[in-house]
């Protein structure tokens, strides 16, 4: 007797609720959904950590400047937003057929590396590459975001910033093991996404189609179907509170959407710009700050990486415990501090310069994990994908921004001038969300994605205006 797949057989029979979706218990459905998703962000650090091992050797071959290396390493980034067209196709054609035919993309482009023969078809291809990895978080999140219960959202969401620093992390072994095959060991590393990438889209095969998209498409029937095959016979749609809504790339800048669209471009891109840039030249960082010799920026740069994935990683276990207001400002007030703390004791012992690089890195896990959380709470099933990809274009912009600046910077301005410019950007971030981040903790993902939610005055007050 085999056993049956929980993304395309029926889960354990649950009786009829108020709401199928949102006050299911956590399923085996749900932890597969959930892995599959975090496939993407996984395959996203590893594609992009992997250059790294790479770029030497095409940079050898074909003498490479090194402003032609420079747009080969961020050309993934360049590319994103085009993912605003993809994150639009999403809402309009629906979740299921984007969340397969993207991977699959993604590993035709990685296999198409392989080949190439000078660096412009190189770069055209990562920039391809990066829109395709890039319109993955959309796609993947919003499916997720849509089956996820309520007591556990926070928390499936936040998983996806873990898996990319996981990716990143498996990068660094591949990339060094491959090393090994000598001189064209550059188009096996370019190659090597591709093999997690076709079987990602295999296990993503089957995988049923959001009930709540369906639902604002007016395809009722077939939403009854998905959620009677996912939790049982006796389910049905009572309750979900989708109502059918034609996508609209104008509503998310029409009130009060637009309100929603600004604070989730500004808090997302203010604080990932100096975790990119300190995550990119944390080595470089370091030895301005006088660490006394190489060993102990290597080890330094470990310990801030270390501290990244501690913070991420605490957030998410805590993430459906705290209220989202708390779990975002405290942190990045913090985290602002520690930077700005940074660059006014530029000359402080290595040990302080460690310990505050280590307060911000383990802060900024919660604002980390809310870039993924907030643009699917308070958007509707309609435009939540288009949402999605509209904020991470504008925090990829900042992320590019950061990249080039910081070393910039450093000439310039020294580590402290550095420091206090990052600090000031992260506490800007700050200051908008403790003016417009609204509350969504517990809540229906269709209340919480409402034009006008409802006040609770249990929590730290959602904006009025949003």
């Amino acid at each position: 007797m085999t056993t049956p797949d929980p993304l395309t057989s029926p889960a354990t029979a649950a009786g009829p609720a108020s709401n199928v979706i949102d006050d299911a218990p956590l399923t085996a459905f749900h932890r597969k959904l959930t892995m599959f998703c975090s496939g993407g962000p996984f395959l996203d650090g590893f594609a992009l950590g992997v250059i790294g091992f790479a770029l030497p050797q095409i940079a050898d071959q074909w003498q490479l400047s090194g402003t032609w290396q420079g747009f080969l390493a961020v050309a993934p980034l360049l590319g994103v937003p085009a993912v605003i067209g993809v994150g639009y196709l999403t809402d309009l054609l629906g979740r299921r057929i984007m969340y397969v035919a993207d991977i699959a993309a993604i590993t035709l482009l990685c296999v198409a590396q392989f080949f190439v023969t000078g660096p412009v078809q190189l770069l055209v291809l990562r920039v391809l590459l990066g829109i395709a990895i890039g319109a993955d978080y959309p796609i993947a999140s919003s499916l997720l975001a849509e089956f996820a219960p309520r007591k556990a959202r926070a928390k499936l969401i936040g998983l996806q910033t873990i898996m990319w620093t996981a990716g990143n992390a498996a990068a660094y072994l591949v990339g060094a093991a491959l090393l090994q095959l000598g001189t064209e060991a550059w188009r096996w590393i370019l190659l090597s996404p591709a093999v997690i990438g076709a079987l990602l889209a295999i296990l993503r095969i089957g995988t049923p189609e959001s009930p709540r998209w369906l639902i604002s498409k007016g395809r009722t029937d077939e939403a009854l179907g998905v959620v009677q095959k996912v939790y049982g016979p006796h389910a049905t749609l009572d309750g979900i509170g989708e109502e059918s809504t034609p996508t609209s790339l104008r509503l998310i800048f029409r009130s009060p959407y637009l309100k929603r669209t600004i604070f989730v471009g500004t808090f997302w891109a203010c604080s990932i710009t100096p975790v990119y840039a300190i995550y990119a030249f944390a080595p470089k960082l370091l030895e301005a700050f006088d660490l006394s010799g190489q060993g102990a920026v290597d080890i330094g740069s470990v310990l801030v990486g270390l501290f990244f994935l501690v913070g991420t990683i605490f957030a998410t276990v805590v993430s459906d415990r705290l209220p989202r207001r708390t779990l975002l400002i405290w942190p990045f007030m913090i985290a602002s501090a520690a930077l700005l703390a940074l660059g006014a004791f530029a000359d402080a012992t290595a040990i302080v310069v460690v310990v505050l690089f280590a307060v911000y890195a383990m802060a900024i896990g919660g604002p980390t994990i809310l870039q993924w959380i907030y643009p699917n709470e308070i958007f509707p099933t309609e435009i939540r994908a288009t949402a999605f990809s509209i904020g991470l274009s504008i925090s990829r912009v900042g992320t590019i921004l950061g990249t080039f600046a910081v070393p910039l910077l450093l000439d310039h301005t020294g580590v402290s001038g550095t420091m206090i410019v990052v600090g000031v950007i992260s506490a800007v971030g700050a200051v908008c969300s403790l003016v417009m981040a609204p509350e969504t903790h517990g809540r229906p993902l269709t209340e919480s994605a409402a034009p006008r939610p409802r006040h609770d005055t249990t929590e730290p007050g959602p904006l009025k205006q949003l």
